[in-house]
Parts: structure tokens; sequence; C-alpha cells
């Protein structure tokens, strides 16, 4: 069941950030035809065509970011049991369910909420490499974790 839970997790986010990337995808291709069919700068003060450019070329930084966060859900395997709170782990806690992976926020599984962190954020380096049982300070509260899996 844990094991199940932890793939349907993981379908979710892979879903959405599949989502963001495909809505990218179709923000720079329009991004670039617009600049096309605006054609060659009228004269050297007219800058429409480069800032239809330069949105594009953000666009494409936004995806690069969000290829390279599909790269990193791809590497969490759903059939390691985790024991501590580590990367891949799914931590529940007194106040919240935490999914360590990428930061995509709250994700909705099975009708229950779960957080989508990194590995990066404080509170992962609060509770990073305690066991079920442990508790950890963050932000002036105590939080106690009640299971890893």
């Amino acid at each position: 069941m844990k094991r199940e839970l932890k793939k349907n997790i993981l379908i979710v986010c892979q879903a959405r950030l599949s989502d963001t990337i495909n809505n990218l995808k179709a923000v720079m291709d329009e991004a670039q035809k617009a600049a096309n069919d605006y054609g060659c700068p009228k004269d050297r003060y007219d800058s429409f065509r480069t800032q239809l450019l330069r949105k594009r070329d953000l666009f494409a930084l936004q995806l690069a970011k969000a290829n390279e966060q599909m790269d990193i859900l791809k590497r969490i395997d759903p059939e390691k049991a985790c024991t501590q709170v580590e990367f891949g782990a799914i931590v529940f806690t007194n106040r919240q369910k935490l999914f360590v992976s990428i930061g995509l926020g709250r994700i909705n599984v099975d009708g229950e909420d779960y957080y989508a962190i990194s590995p990066a954020v404080p509170i992962y380096k609060a509770m990073e490499g305690r066991r079920a049982g442990d508790e950890f300070v963050f932000n002036g509260n105590s939080t106690k974790i009640i299971d890893i899996f």
C-alpha cells in the first residue's frame, strides 16, 4: 500500500510537471511565431521583435529548468523503502504530509494533500536524517515525525 501511494504521488508530480513543460513549449512557439510574423525591425528604435524574442528566451530558460526537475523526479525509485528523511521519502508528521522530491507545492492524491518539497528548503534541512518518532523544531514549532516510507 505504501509503495502504491508513493507511485501515485510520483505520477501526479510527473503529470503536473509534464503539463508545465507542454505549456511552456506552446508559449515559446507562440512567441517565436509572433516574432516571425512581425518580421524584421522597422528601424533601429523598433524593439517589439526583440521583446518577443526575449520573451521566448525567458520561457526557454523556464523550460530547461522544468526538464531538469523532470529528470530529478525520474531518479526517484518508488519501490525504495525509506527509513529516514531523505530524497524520495514520504514523511508523515503531526502537521502535514511531505514528499521530498522537487518544489511543486501542494498536490492532491486520493483526496489527501501532500506537499512536494525540495531538499533545498529549510524545513527539509530541519528534519534531514531523522526517523519515525523523532521530533524537530522548525520556525519555533515542534513537529513529530509519525511515519516515513
